[in-house]
């Protein structure tokens, strides 16, 4: 009996694996930011993390930089995580190889820009919105594609 896992065309594999590990290092690099942004405004959220850099330092919860850093962090969780789950589950479908590749490429550039113009440099509506939606529209394709390859 074949296995769907036979039908992986390895150049699509190959894609999804490159592009899902340039959205961890992406997740990853959050930290950092969120970090920079922390020292940049002297906004720790731990007493103790305050008071190492200075004894004066209270901790501030609500710094709006550092805010908005956090909340592209819990953006990139709340879609990230799904485009790996979904992305391996589509490769399953034998998908057309040239479609496919773009659609992993069209997720991990489009949260790319949505760091960089919500975090980064902060640009105007509605280049936050593209990008989501960049990265939105193909992972709900690949969702109903498998949904309907494996639909009983």
């Amino acid at each position: 009996m074949a296995s769907p896992f036979d039908a992986i065309n390895p150049d699509v594999y190959k894609a999804y694996v490159f592009w899902s590990a340039v959205l961890v290092a992406k997740i990853l690099l959050m930290a950092p930011l969120t970090a920079l942004q922390r020292f940049k405004n002297k906004a720790f959220a731990n007493p103790e993390d305050a008071s190492a850099v200075s004894r004066k330092l209270k901790p501030k919860l609500d710094d709006p930089d550092v805010e908005r850093v956090r909340r592209a962090h819990l953006n990139d969780l709340e879609n990230i995580l799904p485009f790996f789950v979904i992305g391996f589950l589509y490769l399953l479908t034998n998908p057309v190889p040239f479609l496919a590749i773009n659609l992993f490429r069209a997720v991990a550039v489009s949260r790319i820009l949505h760091t960089l113009v919500y975090a980064v440099v902060v640009v105007p509506q509605p280049a936050r919105f593209l990008a989501f939606m960049g990265g939105m529209v193909p992972t709900v394709y690949m969702t109903l594609q498998t949904i309907l390859y494996f639909m009983v």
